[in-house]
């Protein structure tokens, strides 16, 4: 099992996601941090297990899809750690500015 660890970006991210859906979604107030946690210990265990994304910014960047929230976690594995540099809505048109590590 590899730590993973999140970036300043992704930080902001994720508190921004966690406040939109407690606020808008009063039937599963606790779904997008119960799907981030899962998606974390998944990382954590199979760190290759996402999709390739390229982007001329960030070698190795790869995704998963956290289907119930349809938030996307973009990452990169590395020898020792698994970085999360982003978690975006996967319905959103931009895709998020990723920066090295």
């Amino acid at each position: 099992m590899l730590p993973v660890v999140t970036t300043p970006a992704a930080d902001r991210d994720i508190r921004r996601a966690h406040d939109w859906w407690s606020s808008n979604r009063p039937a599963a107030p606790r779904l997008f941090a119960e799907e981030l946690a899962a998606a974390f210990d998944l990382l954590a265990a199979s760190p290759l297990i996402g999709r390739s994304h390229r982007t001329r910014a960030v070698r190795g960047v790869r995704r998963i899809l956290m289907r119930a929230t349809r938030y996307h976690v973009y990452y990169v594995p590395e020898e020792s750690r698994v970085v999360v540099l982003a978690v975006w809505g996967a319905v959103r048109v931009q895709r998020p500015r990723l920066r090295q590590v």
